[in-house]
């Protein structure tokens, strides 16, 4: 179980650290921007994600009270660059630390998801990959806000051989 968790903390560190690095690229307008009014801005996805992680880590695994309103995560928002990047830090700092801390006893318990019991393990690797799902169209939009001055925060075009730090 300990490779699991190890497996886990370093997919959900990979995921902050590549919306920290598109955050870095943007300004406070480009993070707000929508695309259309059925599409979410950064920001939004950004809130969402938090949303995620209070009631499905929170809330579902360490048992604290579940204040989400998802509906409202999907509101225009205003945030500055910096909240969302604090927003993010502490985020997936309390994913981690709660990685960190549990054991497989918790790993093994259940929790209500959408009418349904599932085991924490299956949360946390249905949250990364929902984060996962996110931050793709976060980078989406950064590369439709910044054109040919968006810098990959993965292996560039036609340098398959490098390897990333």
């Amino acid at each position: 179980m300990d490779a699991v968790k190890r497996i886990l903390i370093q997919k959900f560190e990979e995921i902050e650290k590549r919306i920290q690095l598109v955050l870095d690229q943007l300004n406070d307008e480009q993070v707000n921007w929508r695309p259309n009014e059925a599409s979410n801005s950064i920001a939004n996805l950004i809130v969402h994600i938090r949303g995620n992680i209070g009631e499905r880590i929170a809330s579902g695994i360490r048992k604290e009270p579940n204040t989400r309103d998802r509906d409202q995560e999907f509101e225009p928002v205003q945030l500055t660059k910096e909240e969302l990047k604090r927003i993010v830090r502490d985020s997936f700092g309390e994913v981690i630390d709660t990685l960190q801390t549990i054991g497989p006893d918790v790993l093994a318990q259940t929790q209500l998801v959408r009418s349904r019991e599932r085991m924490n393990l299956e949360v946390l690797i249905t949250c990364a990959t929902h984060f996962s799902e996110h931050m793709g169209q976060m980078l989406y939009i950064a590369k439709l806000c910044l054109d040919d001055r968006y810098v990959t925060t993965s292996i560039p075009k036609k340098k398959s051989g490098q390897v990333m730090p």
